[in-house]
């Protein structure tokens, strides 16, 4: 079978902002779930995802860190639009999302593609690899011969021989070889963004390489922008061009990958790099970087979420939230410590949590 070329076959949607308008705006993304009746007869909620605001260039990965109950898989499937926000407002390249004259729902997705994690159940064990590819396009009107060929060149670059693998079933496969037929999936509807929730976190490390670096090739061949979501920080650090750290619902800290994995801000960010194991048995830690639990999303600390476990917490934080502020060229932080002008003595000393 003949497969054609990206260019005759696809239909990819156009630049329209230019390189400087970033892919994706997020602006005060908010998701609280209702729980019934909570203490004393009231009714509850969860702030799973409390007013998240971000941007992610083109052609650039995101990496989205945090502990678990953060909300980065909620924002996930908050901007796949599986899940409807209370409030907020996503920006596609310039134009707003499920707005009268902004992007459809319809085409939104068409630009927006999820890989999950569960590469097993994420796929339809009756259908073949092929079928499963085709699947998406088929379902947007593209005729049965036109998909086919776009599921075999998807399968290709994915690392796939259609020869081999086109007629096989999930079941067929390995851990790393379903999750590559996720991405041809996801792939195949030619879209501009990609999401990964935890898509290599169930692959041993060998596997992980390979799809991290298929994810890389892919990504400059077909000009696609990721958000990536993992715990595994030495990942996020090696994909990623800028990260974003939540907590509890909140964006702690966003930036350049560099900067904030050599000079993090926020305590909990510090913390968090200070958990990754140390592969020198001299300079291992004996002592926990973060002490406690998370608190209850339900009902969050006042002011700063991170203050009932942070050493530099203060009664500014418990007093007043603390904006995402912008320190250096590309690099923000909400923490009143390291925030001029904010009431807090190593602000004011000019020291800050950092030191």
């Amino acid at each position: 079978m003949t497969i054609l070329s990206p260019q005759s076959d696809y239909d990819t949607a156009p630049d329209r902002g230019g390189p400087r308008q970033p892919m994706l705006i997020v602006q005060g993304l908010r998701k609280h779930f209702g729980i019934g009746g909570g203490f004393n007869g009231k009714a509850a909620v969860v702030r799973a995802v409390d007013g998240v605001s971000f941007d992610v260039p083109k052609n650039k990965t995101l990496g989205i860190v945090g502990e678990s109950g953060c909300g980065k898989s909620t924002t996930a499937k908050l901007l796949m639009q599986l899940i409807r926000a209370d409030e907020g407002e996503i920006i596609l390249d310039g134009d707003p999302v499920a707005m009268s004259r902004g992007v459809s729902l319809r085409d939104y997705r068409r630009s927006v593609q999820m890989v999950f994690q569960d590469s097993y159940a994420s796929l339809n064990p009756r259908l073949s690899l092929q079928d499963t590819v085709a699947f998406g396009p088929r379902a947007t009107g593209i005729p049965q011969a036109a998909a086919m060929r776009r599921a075999h060149d998807m399968l290709r670059r994915v690392g796939l021989a259609p020869e081999v693998f086109a007629s096989r079933l999930p079941h067929e496969l390995s851990g790393g070889q379903r999750q590559r037929v996720n991405i041809a999936r996801a792939l195949a509807m030619n879209p501009r963004v990609l999401i990964l929730d935890e898509a290599v976190s169930a692959l041993d490390k060998s596997v992980e390489a390979q799809v991290l670096n298929l994810l890389q090739d892919l990504k400059q061949e077909l000009g696609l922008t990721y958000l990536f979501i993992s715990h595994d920080l030495n990942v996020v650090r090696y994909i990623s061009d800028r990260v974003m750290v939540m907590y509890l619902g909140k964006v702690v800290e966003i930036g350049d990958v560099k900067d904030v994995f050599d000079h993090a801000l926020h305590p909990y960010t510090r913390g968090l790099l200070s958990s990754r194991p140390s592969m020198n048995p001299r300079q291992r830690r004996t002592e926990p970087p973060l002490s406690g639990d998370p608190p209850s999303p339900i009902d969050p600390p006042s002011g700063c979420r991170f203050r009932t476990r942070c050493s530099f917490a203060e009664t500014v934080c418990a007093e007043r939230e603390p904006p995402l502020a912008s320190l250096g060229l590309d690099q923000q932080v909400a923490c009143h410590a390291v925030t001029p002008g904010s009431g807090h003595t190593q602000a004011s000393a000019g020291e800050g949590a950092s030191q």
